[in-house]
Parts: C-alpha cells; sequence; structure tokens
C-alpha cells in the first residue's frame, strides 16, 4: 500500500555498506570484518520463555506498571459460519476465470456500472455442505433461483444447491448443498454480476480527468485490503492465493491493462455495441488483493534495457512534459539492485506503472500494475526539488520491494502486516540509497521516522507490530492496521535486527525465507527461523538467545525501553518509556514489557564490544568510568529502537564533549542526545534545561539531522511560549545567536546565496536556516527573501527561488509584505506554478503567513466561495492561517461559526474536521482558551459528530497539558533563555 510520507514518512545508517560484488559473492560469516568486537552479554544466561504455540503467546496473563490482568476467557458464544468475519478451512481456491466489461459512459440510470462473469475453480480441503465466498456491492444473477451454479470436476459430482444468499454484514454470499463436498475433490463455482463504477476510489472505480477540453474517465481498481469481493466473488483473504485468467472488455481506442501482458486484443460486438476484448496470460499464484485493472486512453513510454518490459502510463499532458521520465529512468537499477541482495529473479515479464488523476490515490503493489496519484510520479529536475526527487524514489522502492515481499512471500493475515510493509518501508530506503548514493537514504531514514514513529509508540494506548489474529477481523480492524507503527517502528525494527545479525547474515536468512516460501504465505515465525537457520551457519555471530524470543518481545508487545546508565556504579536498567509518566498500560504482555536489547556504545569516542542488557537490570563493569573524564554513549548509530537515559555526571560529560569537540559524537548520535533529552524533559525523567543546554553547542553544528531534531522540539517550546510575549522573546534571541553563524555559513557555500548546495542534506539544512532566521528576525535574512520575490513579481514567468526553498521563502517574504505581494501570491497560485507545486500547496501555506489581518481575512472569504475552487482545501488553508499566531484567533473564530459549514463540505463521514479541530487548537495554552472548548463542546454535544468531539475532548487535554506545562516550566524556561540569549563573543564564521 502507500509508502507513509512521515507526513509520509521513513530510516538508518549502516546497512548501505557492504558493496552489491562483496555482499553477492561472500557468505554471511565472510562477510563479518574479522576484527568485529566479540560480543559480551551483561549476564551469562537469560531467562527464555517457555515455547508457546502462536496463539498461546498472546493468550497469557501478564502486564506492566499499572496494567490491567486478564481473566479466563469465556466461552465464546456460538456463531454461524457466515456470521463469522474469517473463512472457515474446508474449501482453497485454485484458479479463477473472470471477464469484467466497465462502462466509461452512464446508463439510463446516470450511473457508470460494470458487469461481468466469474468461474472459479476450488478444492474441497474438509468435508462441507456449505460455501462461503466474499461478495460486496455486486447484483449477483441468479440461475433457476440461485446465485450461482455448480460443477464438479475431473470426476466429481457436485451436490444440488440447496439455497443461496447474500449475507451483507459479513460479505459473504453463502450456499447451502444438498450434500457433502468431498475432501481432495475439485469443483468450479459459476456467477454473474453486476456492479457500479464508483467515484470512491474502492474497489473497481471511476477517475475523471480532462484532456485539453475534453472530459475523459478512466476505470482503475484499488482492492486492498478487502474490496476484491466488490468487483467479483472471491475467497478474499490473504493467504488464499490462486491463479487469475483475466479478460476485459472495453471501448474501442481505450486500452485495457492488468497485471499480467496483454496476449490478444480483438475487436467484436456485443449487443450491437462495438467493444475490444483483451486477454491476458495467467497470472502467478497471488492473493485477491493485489489483482489490479485499468481501462484508459493513455499513452505509455518504455524501456528495454533488462529482460524485464517496464512501461509507465499517463495521460497525453503528462506525457509530453516528460514528467515521467525520472520515474521510468530509476526503475530499472531499483529492480536489478533488489534482483542481486535477494538473489530471486524478478518472477514477471512485464511491470507496468500507472499514473491516476485521482487526488486522493494510494500507491499501490498491484502486482505488475503498481497504481499511483499522477503527482507522485511528477518530477523534473529543473522544476521539482531534491525532497521530491527523494520521494519519489523511495516510493518507487518501496512497491517494487513489495514484489518480492508481500507478492512473492504474502502475510497469512492481516494481524502481521508489519510483514509486508515494514520490509518494504525499510528496503526502499536499503536498495535507494545503493542506487541514488548522493542522496544519503539510510540517513534521511533516520531524519523522518523515529522521532514521530517514537513519540506515537510512547503513548498507553499504541499496539504492538503483531496483534492476535483473532482481534483483526473486520475491515476497520485491517484498515487500522496501516498506521505509521507498522510501516516505520517495523522498519526500525528490521533495522535493529539486521544491525545485531550482521547484514550478510540477515540477507541469507532472508533469502532463504523467500525461496522456501515463494507463491506462498507466512507468519513471523517463518522469517524468525530462517533467520536462525542463518545464524546457526555463522559461528562468528553469536546471540544471548533465539533469534524469535529476541524478536517476539519487540514485536509482540507495544512501546520500546529507555535503557538507563548509571556509570558510577555500572548498573544498565530497562523500563518501558511512556511519555506521560502517570499513564495506565491495559493491554498487558506475557514479557511484561521487558525486552532483550542489543547496546552499541563507546566510550569518550571509542566503540567497544557490543552489550546484551536481558533482564530489568544487571552490572556491566565496562561502562564504569570512575573519577575520570571518560564518557560512555549507548545506542551508537542509533541502531536500537530504544532511549537512552545516564547518570547526571555522563550527560555533563557528553554536553561538554559537544562544546568542545562535537564531532567526536556521530553526527546521528548528536540528534539523538537532543531528541532523548526532550524526550526524557517530556516524560519528567530528567529536567526541561538539561534539554535546553543539549543546543548550545548548535552554533557550530553544520550537519543536518542535529538541526532537524532541535527545529523540532523547538517548535514544539514556540506553540506553547509564543502567546507568552516575555518568554517567546528571550527564546527568540537565543535562536538568533544559534543560527546566525550557519546562516553566514550558507551564504559563503552558494556564493552569496546565487548557487545551489551540492549535497542532499545541506539542501534540506539550507531550508532550516531560511526558516529559523527569517522568524526570528535576522535582518540579512528578510532582505534575501523579499529580493527574491521582488524579483519573481517583476517576471512572473521566471521564478528564481530555489525549488528546495519555495515554500520557506513565500511563507517568509508574504510574512514581511503586504497586499501587492498577497495578490501576486494568489494570482501565481493559480496561473505561474506547476501542477506539482499547486498539489504540494507551497503558495497556499505561504499566504497564510501574511501578517496583515485583513488579507487572513479575506483568505477565508476566497476560501469559501464556491468560484474560487478551493471548497476542498478549507481544513488545510485554516490550518495555515492558524499556524500565524495572528491569524490563530481568526482560524479559531472560523471554525466556530462556520463549523456546520465546514462539515457540510467535507461530508458527514470525513475527518477532516475532526483534524482541523486539533491544528487550530495545537497553542492554546491559557485558562480562557479552555474555556472557550469547553464552550464550543456543547455545541458538538448538540450535533453528534464523534470523530469531532473525540478530537475536541484531546484539544482540551492538551490546552491543560499546556497549562499545567507553563505552570511547571515557566520561571526556569524564561531564566535560562533569558541568561543564554544575549550575543556570542565567540567569532560567527
Amino acid at each position: 500500500m502507500a509508502t507513509l510520507h512521515a507526513s509520509v514518512m521513513v530510516l538508518l545508517v549502516s546497512l548501505a555498506q557492504a558493496d552489491d560484488a562483496t555482499l553477492d559473492a561472500l557468505t554471511p560469516c565472510e562477510g563479518v570484518p574479522g576484527d568485529t568486537p566479540a560480543v559480551n552479554t551483561v549476564t551469562a544466561t537469560v531467562t527464555t520463555t517457555p515455547a508457546l504455540q502462536p496463539m498461546d503467546r498472546y493468550s497469557q496473563g501478564g502486564g506492566a506498571g499499572g496494567g490491567t490482568q486478564v481473566g479466563p476467557t469465556p466461552a465464546p458464544e456460538h456463531k454461524e459460519p457466515w456470521d463469522r468475519y474469517r473463512l472457515p478451512d474446508t474449501l482453497s481456491p485454485v484458479s479463477y476465470n473472470v471477464t469484467l466489461w466497465p462502462r466509461l459512459e452512464k446508463d439510463e440510470g446516470g450511473r457508470y456500472i460494470f458487469t461481468g462473469d466469474s468461474a472459479v475453480v476450488f478444492k474441497c480441503v474438509k468435508e462441507t455442505d456449505l460455501i462461503l465466498i466474499h461478495s460486496s456491492k455486486l447484483q449477483v444473477t441468479k440461475f433457476n433461483g440461485h446465485h450461482a451454479t455448480l460443477m464438479g470436476l475431473d470426476g466429481a459430482t457436485a451436490p444440488a444447491i440447496k439455497t443461496t444468499w447474500l449475507q451483507e454484514t459479513t460479505q459473504y454470499l453463502v450456499i447451502q448443498l444438498d450434500g457433502k463436498l468431498v475432501t481432495g475433490k475439485s469443483y468450479q463455482l459459476y456467477t454473474k454480476f453486476q456492479g457500479e463504477l464508483e467515484a470512491d476510489m474502492t474497489g473497481f472505480y471511476r477517475s475523471h480527468y480532462n484532456d485539453g477540453p475534453y472530459p475523459k474517465v478512466v476505470a482503475a481498481s484499488h482492492l486492498q485490503p478487502t474490496d476484491a469481493r466488490e468487483v467479483f466473488p472471491c475467497f478474499d483473504e490473504p493467504a488464499l492465493k490462486a491463479v487469475f485468467h483475466i479478460t476485459i472488455i472495453h471501448d474501442q481506442g481505450t486500452v485495457a491493462l492488468s497485471n499480467s501482458m496483454e496476449t490478444g486484443v480483438v475487436n467484436i460486438t456485443i449487443d450491437g455495441h462495438n467493444v475490444s476484448q483483451t486477454t491476458f496470460e495467467p497470472t502467478k499464484i497471488m492473493s485477491t488483493y493485489l489483482l489490479a485493472f485499468v481501462v484508459c486512453d493513455y499513452s505509455h513510454i518504455e524501456t528495454h534495457e533488462i529482460p524485464v518490459l517496464i512501461r509507465l502510463w499517463a495521460n497525453r499532458e503528462f506525457q509530453s512534459g516528460r514528467y515521467g521520465d525520472y520515474a521510468l529512468k530509476v526503475t530499472v537499477p531499483l529492480l536489478t539492485q533488489l534482483e542481486s541482495m535477494l538473489d530471486i529473479t524478478f518472477p514477471l515479464t512485464k511491470y507496468d506503472q500507472v499514473a491516476l488523476p485521482d487526488y486522493s490515490a494510494l500507491p499501490m503493489e498491484n502486482w505488475g500494475l503498481v497504481t499511483y496519484r499522477e503527482l507522485v510520479l511528477w518530477y523534473r529536475p529543473d522544476l521539482s526539488s531534491h525532497s521530491d526527487r527523494e520521494w519519489l524514489t523511495i516510493i518507487l522502492a518501496h512497491e517494487l520491494v513489495h514484489t518480492w515481499i508481500g507478492n512473492l512471500v504474502t502475510l497469512q493475515w492481516w494481524s502481521d502486516l508489519w510483514l509486508n510493509e515494514g520490509f518494504a518501508t525499510y528496503f526502499s530506503s536499503v536498495v535507494a540509497s545503493r542506487v541514488e548514493a548522493d542522496m544519503n537514504l539510510m540517513e534521511m531514514m533516520l531524519l523522518h521516522y523515529p522521532r514521530e514513529i517514537m513519540a506515537k509508540d510512547a503513548q498507553p494506548d499504541s499496539r504492538p507490530l503483531s496483534c492476535p489474529p483473532d482481534e483483526i477481523n473486520t475491515r476497520q480492524d485491517i484498515e487500522d492496521m496501516f498506521t505509521e507503527i507498522t510501516y516505520g517502528k517495523g522498519a526500525l525494527v528490521l533495522h535493529m535486527l539486521s544491525d545485531f545479525l550482521t547484514e550478510a547474515v540477515f540477507i541469507q536468512g532472508l533469502r532463504m525465507y523467500l525461496k522456501q516460501y515463494s507463491y506462498g504465505s507466512v507468519t513471523p515465525a517463518n522469517l524468525w527461523k530462517h533467520l536462525q537457520d542463518a545464524v546457526d551457519s555463522c559461528p562468528d555471530v553469536t546471540l544471548p538467545a533465539a533469534v524469535d524470543d529476541i524478536m517476539n518481545r519487540w514485536t509482540l508487545q507495544m512501546g520500546f525501553p529507555v535503557v538507563t546508565i548509571d556509570t558510577k556504579t555500572g548498573s544498565i536498567s530497562q523500563q518501558h518509556f511512556l511519555l506521560d509518566p502517570d499513564a495506565v498500560v491495559d493491554r498487558p504482555s506475557i514479557y511484561k514489557y521487558e525486552w532483550i536489547i542489543p547496546v552499541r556504545w563507546m566510550k569518550s569516542g571509542k566503540e567497544q564490544s557490543q552489550v546484551w542488557l536481558l533482564n530489568k537490570t544487571d552490572v556491566f563493569d565496562g561502562v564504569r568510568t570512575g573519577a575520570d573524564m571518560d564518557w560512555v554513549l549507548a545506542n551508537l548509530h542509533m541502531a536500537g529502537y530504544y532511549r537512552v537515559n545516564y547518570d547526571l555526571g555522563n550527560w555533563e560529560r557528553l554536553l561538554n564533549q559537544l562544546h568542545t569537540n562535537h564531532e567526536v559524537i556521530p553526527t546521528v548520535n548528536r540528534a539523538q542526545i537532543i531528541d532523548d533529552t526532550f524526550n526524557l524533559a517530556g516524560a519528567k525523567v530528567v529536567d526541561l534545561t538539561l534539554a535546553l543546554r543539549s543546543t548550545r553547542y548548535l552554533w557550530k553544528e553544520r550537519e543536518l539531522l542535529p538541526w532537524e531534531a532541535t527545529i523540532e522540539h523547538l517548535d514544539q517550546l514556540m506553540l506553547r511560549l509564543e502567546p507568552h510575549n516575555n518568554l517567546y522573546r528571550h527564546m527568540q534571541e537565543y535562536i538568533k545567536k544559534q543560527v546566525q553563524p550557519l546562516f553566514r555559513h550558507f551564504e559563503n557555500m552558494t556564493s552569496h546565496w546565487t548557487e545551489i548546495p551540492s549535497r542532499h542534506t545541506d539542501k534540506y539544512l539550507q531550508a532550516i536556516v531560511i526558516v529559523l532566521a527569517c522568524r526570528v528576525g535576522m535582518e540579512e535574512c528578510r532582505r534575501l527573501v523579499v529580493t527574491w520575490y521582488k524579483a519573481w513579481m517583476e517576471n512572473p514567468a521566471s521564478n528564481p527561488i530555489p525549488p528546495h526553498l519555495k515554500a520557506q521563502v513565500y511563507c517568509a517574504a508574504l510574512a514581511e509584505g503586504g497586499q501587492a505581494e498577497w495578490d501576486f501570491g494568489w494570482e501565481a497560485f493559480h496561473h505561474h506554478v506547476s501542477a506539482k507545486e499547486r498539489a504540494n500547496q507551497d503558495m497556499l501555506r505561504g499566504l497564510g503567513c501574511t501578517r496583515v489581518r485583513q488579507l487572513l481575512d479575506r483568505y477565508l472569504q476566497y476560501m469559501m466561495d464556491p468560484d474560487k475552487n478551493l471548497l476542498l482545501d478549507i481544513a488545510e488553508i485554516t490550518e495555515y492561517i492558524a499556524s500565524n499566531d495572528l491569524g490563530e484567533s481568526i482560524a479559531w473564530k472560523f471554525v466556530v461559526t462556520k463549523w456546520h459549514d465546514i462539515v457540510y463540505s467535507y461530508g458527514a463521514e470525513s475527518n477532516e474536521p475532526a483534524d482541523l479541530i486539533l491544528e487550530v487548537t495545537k497553542r492554546f495554552s491559557s485558562k480562557d482558551k479552555l474555556n472557550e472548548l469547553q464552550k464550543f463542546k456543547r455545541v458538538l454535544l448538540r450535533s453528534g459528530s464523534g470523530s469531532a468531539l473525540r478530537a475536541l475532548e484531546k484539544a482540551i487535554q492538551r490546552t491543560k497539558e499546556n497549562i499545567r506545562w507553563l505552570e511547571e516550566n515557566q520561571k526556569q524556561v524564561l531564566e535560562w533563555f533569558s541568561r543564554e540569549g544575549g550575543l556570542r563573543e565567540e567569532p560567527l564564521a
């Protein structure tokens, strides 16, 4: 499914270091450097959990902290098979023969419909007189009073059909038989049906776009997770794989695409309609959710560089602008790199990528026919930013990884979705970093993922990577698994696993796993088994426990630990980390929220032998520093998924090292120190001033990750302090002092802002400099952005602002300007920016930065004007206005007074209005604002909006927390910033 922008997205550092030739030539043991430090453990033994059956791992008691215990499981209530959401294990599909005919014009009733028929061959695994097959939203034709016909194959006799009906809640076509199906025998079930091509981007749906003055309709599909049943009756569970024979009937002049290569197109006449009929090669054995169909009048570009035919399909305007050239070009090395890494040849003869016009379409890894939102594939070096290239490369890699991990080998049930998505997220960065090495994509993973993912996973209502299968039943249960935890934590945990196994052993085990289960389905236990086999074959890798015992603690329980190291005593301990120290965890864990933790560490700049923390608390003499000035740094290169705390003396020595020579500490760990201290302060583990002090050295910092970690936490502080002018002013002075040297650094690097930095990470850092320097009032920054913007106003056809700085410059320049600048920005959004830039909403965001109140009022008026075509952007624009401290009250008043109009614009089912409440109120930190929220709650109680009420409750709770935080921290924060905010005596260069 879609990669998550960590908006989506993305993690790491060490995996991309072995070159391809070395990886292919060496065995896992040969891939381990001979001088790798030996593995030490904190204790000689580990108490392992007794072997349990998979379900037993979930059903045992246990808990952590204030967590509740579970009692005996009550006897399950009796349900008929058709009342259960999971199919019985009586039948197994072998093949489908499906014909579909989508109509791209309305019928007499004003609907776009499709018709079709399907013959599914299945084998009886257990004797039964009941057939359950998924069907939803389909009008199924009756034959002799029944919704299907049944025949026996290979000499089998099919029993007569007794009765059939459609069970709406569980989405089954239920077929009761007069006799039993015989174990081991095969049968064929035939259905004929009609459905609607709705514009909802699920199942088989329609999409609209304009080809010049001509409106066009595209039929496309998105079947993940449970929407194949909306296209034809099928056994719609991921483990029930089959071969699919697809035929598509379509209008002449259009092209039909599916998973396999087309074998023929013939023009025929059906009921007086002249149509084309396209047939396709049989698919590989695959899951229903990976099927895909597209009917369009697109053209394509293709490449024959490798034996696999790679094509990119898009509308003619997209192709004429050559916006898909990069995507097509980079797909080839990504594919070949994955073949080399995984040692499995690409299993298909062609790989199609289709650019769909839908605004909300998600990338989908349909096997052999990957679909994207058009603007995801849109890239041109002269118009696009470095981040556009980064995310396009990552997304292309993510969907390609699924060819092997997800499609060839598929999760058995959605409760283990991370086996698909966590792997694809991790390996997308691994493979992309090898293909586009200049972007440092393994490092960018650490920029994009850990802070956001760990913040969510440190909540008491987080969930494990793997959930009990019987906890995931309904469509909503399944969709709830598609979270940042599944994608991001899955990737981070796999990064940790690869690190402590070594990459060579990890790849060796992964190759064996993929070859063993090709065209099959798996659980995590299958992966652990093959990784264990790889470890056992390599004497140079020693683990303190079995792979499954280590990893089950990271996948079967939510959250992560904070590891505390006391350098005075040598003590190392672990504790389940929660941002709210008073939170109660209700979900029990058989592991009692303890982990087996690999601890990579260094002492005073020298890497030491890895330590394993096996128990709640242990002692390791190596981390004891005594009275000398040695310091200890753990979680080296952020290889592990945990936070680290130290005794105060070690913290002081680390901060002193940052001050004297920060480069002794690896870049990613400098960011980790900042991020850990702020999170530990938020959880009241350390004092907030310790976190603030971790940023004092930044005037010397020239790398992206530490600055990115800092700006995220300073943004949170600004949100709380901005309404309080005295506090905010001192904070601004401190930030100005820190950012001035960096601003001058980029001024010199870019020859006074006339050149673009060559390093990918420097482009990101340059954007941060512009944001911070202009926000805190640096005159040089203000002059720079105003000069750029005025040059564009003088020549609208030629925008001099570098693509990677547009969002930042638009906001800063419009904050400095007045009505003329704002009016130009409004016109530019409609006439002078690319489709990709419009989609990124850089200018819409910038228009909300103006400091002229009347212009913010006008912006809201424009937004509600149907003729301005912004009704679908109400939430975003209101959020942009609210992010401006001047606009916060304007945006809040708009939400309160226009609430019913906002809900009407998005529809009653949308979550956008609820999200809007959370965004607009994020600065609220006073009792007056709390009272306003309480008043608005009464309005929502009368309107009965569930999601909005829940959002408002969160806003109320957050406001209370902000008030409490100010009461507890305002004095010390004011003192610290007023003391630190003075002018620096050190030279700025």
